[in-house]
């Protein structure tokens, strides 16, 4: 089945959270999650390194609509199912539909770190992965000095299968970084 026509939930469910794909209107909510935690996304994410407008976030969520449309990404927002509170963003990309083989990425409003919410979330997608979409390999590379992404795969059983010295430059551009490669696989 080609990728266009392949049914893709739309919407996912943990115990305390929904996942759910971007629509129209969502710049608001994460931009202003992202001004919020400004200081600590800064120093991993490329599109933090000038201050988003509402605007520019905007139009991030709305090209992220037409990849999942696509299905050449796969973003879901995160929400607290009682408060309907925005806590982040996750979802797949570098997706290989004929290996059967994704990433996930993923980053946290900062007010909503500590809580435990992106471990669940990336739980609930890991499992969605490897169980509904047929992947039989999911990454997730984080820059090897990030200790606190880092130990959200950690605590979930993916394993690391390395770490890429030298692999990428820092998001200001200015020292080269290492790469740790971790993975869950199905045979």
């Amino acid at each position: 089945m080609h990728e266009m026509i392949r049914d893709i939930q739309e919407e996912l469910h943990t115990e305390r959270l929904y996942l759910r794909k971007p629509k129209q209107g969502d710049g608001t909510k994460a931009n202003e999650a992202i001004l919020h935690s400004l200081q600590e996304l800064k120093p991993w994410l490329p599109f933090v390194q000038e201050t988003p407008s509402v605007e520019d976030t905007e139009q991030n969520m709305r090209q992220a609509m037409a990849n999942f449309l696509k299905r050449s990404a796969l973003r879901y927002l995160i929400f607290e199912k009682d408060t309907h509170d925005f806590i982040g963003t996750t979802g797949f990309h570098n997706i290989d539909w004929k290996v059967k083989k994704l990433e996930i990425g993923y980053w946290i409003d900062s007010r909503q770190s500590g809580k435990g919410y992106m471990v669940e979330a990336i739980d609930r997608l890991t499992r969605f992965a490897l169980d509904d979409l047929g992947m039989k390999r999911v990454e997730i590379r984080i820059e090897s000095s990030n200790i606190k992404s880092r130990a959200i795969p950690e605590k979930l059983g993916y394993v690391l299968e390395g770490i890429l010295v030298n692999d990428d430059l820092s998001v200001d551009g200015k020292t080269l970084t290492d790469t740790c490669v971790y993975a869950k696989t199905v045979r």
